[in-house]
């Protein structure tokens, strides 16, 4: 049976309509909020709740692997004593964050953006929404959309086809989709994975399981990093949070940013250095071949880790490593190609995220399609050709949320800079021939690979170029000028029946006596 569609009289009109309220669509609701009062704006969120990944993710341990003084925003200082910090404390911030600024009573729950087309007649995005519990779908139309439904899908982990794995007699779960019942006590677990889900899983249950085995196919990258911050420590105890905070934000910023430089800039360096300290953190554990990966350092992102909670779970014998290829799973665990099995009574597949731009949308203009691969992408911020039209994409080397306020920040700016000229539509256009096209990232994990046909490209040169430099980005577009590469409209003047008193209107048709004059329609964006 086909949605019930909600009919269209009363279609609720808004000037900035931003998609997701997860971490990106709080802040850019904030920088809206502050920086453009006189527009009106309604969040959209798919689920239940706001949070995105933080309320989406409920597994053991869950955690953000960057520290919260440049994942937390920076209008909103993050004020607990951890500095990294978990999953249920991020969620916690996100909703006093929102409550704070009355972001909350802006957002309509369950209602999932099933498509979106841009009008040139009209000027407007319509948005076709789906009620994520009736089924029923109904529309919205906004002057400016702006996603910050962030870059993966959040219904559906990557999950491989396991040979065998309907003969396991045990319990397989994905960490996208923790079960609430799930009682690990007492029971011998294997991990699948060595990425960021699977370093933080193993620690965190060993506090129950008799045993936790990461069964990888190769090594990640493992940095251990204090869970408090002993700077921003020492700092408090002489000044206020909002003295500290931006301080230790910035030390944090510029030591991720040397760091990435200098591990990209000598590779061979860094990868004696990062065994080094891993040697170290596990103080006789032979690594062997588990902490030794084929690539060098940032080619994927560094894990981290706690207070060294995974190299203690490994050198009290509680966890352990393996690395092996699957030949197939059994009625008792896993046969590796080794011939050796692991037995398991419950197997976690942690092998990763599918990537899926803009919610799985495909936005249109004028009932044409926008395929993200054939167009460049403006400062990471907008696309080519497609009007109205932000979407935030954070940083892979450094906090999301870093990135994610210079784009909230640029938004405002471009809808300020077309307020004060009494523009209606702003377009990103290339009118430079010699700038060349190439990948939008040039980063090498499994999800990447996997979906680089769904991201836009970038160009050779400002402003069709992405840096993921946050101190390099800052400048550049605090700097930059809205109106680079950028094609503006006036709002559309159209005939506009005013009746008149020679007669009134007969049947919505235009009456004899009917003036029509030309009227210019007042710009929404």
């Amino acid at each position: 049976m086909a949605p019930k569609t909600v009919p269209d009289a009363g279609t609720e009109h808004v000037d900035v309509l931003i998609v997701g309220a997860g971490i990106s669509g709080i802040g850019a609701a904030f920088h809206l909020g502050r920086d453009c009062p006189d527009r009106s704006y309604a969040i959209v969120e798919a689920r239940a709740a706001m949070g995105g990944t933080w309320d989406l993710f409920r597994y053991p341990g869950v955690r953000s692997d960057s520290d919260m003084h440049t994942l937390g925003y920076g209008f909103a200082p993050w004020l607990s004593d951890d500095s990294i910090a978990d999953g249920p404390a991020i969620l916690d911030y996100l909703h006093e964050t929102a409550q704070r600024y009355g972001i909350d009573r802006h957002i309509r729950f369950h209602r999932r953006v099933v498509a979106t087309d841009w009008s040139s007649s009209d000027q407007r995005w319509t948005v076709e929404l789906e009620d994520t519990q009736s089924g029923e779908r109904s529309t919205m139309t906004c002057g400016f959309l702006y996603h910050c439904s962030g870059y993966y899908n959040s219904e559906q982990g990557f999950a491989p086809e396991f040979p065998g794995s309907s003969d396991f007699t045990g319990r397989i779960v994905h960490p996208q989709h923790w079960p609430e019942d799930l009682d690990y006590t007492g029971k011998r677990v294997v991990v699948i994975g060595s990425g960021a889900t699977a370093i933080t899983l193993v620690p965190a249950m060993t506090d129950k399981a008799a045993h936790v085995t990461m069964l990888q196919r190769s090594p990640s990258y493992v940095v251990s990093l204090p869970k408090q911050d002993p700077i921003d420590q020492l700092l408090r105890k002489a000044l206020p949070v909002s003295l500290t905070y931006p301080i230790v934000r910035w030390k944090n910023v510029l030591i991720q940013m040397a760091s990435y430089q200098l591990m990209q800039a000598f590779p061979k360096q860094a990868r004696a250095l990062l065994k080094r300290q891993t040697e170290r953190e596990l103080r006789g554990v032979d690594p062997g071949p588990h902490f030794t990966p084929r690539y060098d350092p940032w080619d994927e992102r560094l894990c981290v880790v706690p207070d060294s909670d995974l190299f203690r779970a490994l050198r009290s014998g509680s966890a352990s490593v393996v690395t092996d290829q699957i030949e197939t799973f059994t009625e008792r665990g896993i046969r590796l190609k080794s011939g050796r099995e692991l037995e398991a009574d419950i197997i976690v597949t942690a092998t990763g995220l599918n990537l899926r731009m803009l919610g799985g949308v495909v936005p249109s203009v004028d009932g044409e399609p926008i395929v993200a691969n054939d167009t460049m992408t403006y400062r990471g911020i907008m696309l080519e050709g497609v009007p109205n039209f932000a979407y935030t994409f954070g940083y892979i080397n450094s906090s999301w949320t870093l990135r994610a306020d210079l784009v909230a920040d640029y938004v405002t700016r471009l809808l300020n800079h077309m307020r004060a000229h009494r523009y209606a539509v702003a377009v990103p256009e290339n009118t430079d021939a010699s700038v060349s096209r190439r990948p939008l990232l040039d980063f090498t994990p499994g999800y990447i690979r996997r979906s680089l046909d769904q991201l836009p490209q970038q160009g050779s040169r400002n402003p069709w170029t992405v840096r993921m430099n946050y101190p390099l980005e800052l400048v550049e577009m605090k700097r930059a000028r809205v109106a680079d590469g950028m094609r503006f409209e006036r709002a559309r003047t159209r005939p506009v029946a005013v009746p008149s008193p020679d007669g009134p209107r007969v049947n919505g048709s235009k009456p004899a006596g009917t003036a029509v004059t030309e009227k210019r329609v007042a710009p929404s964006a």
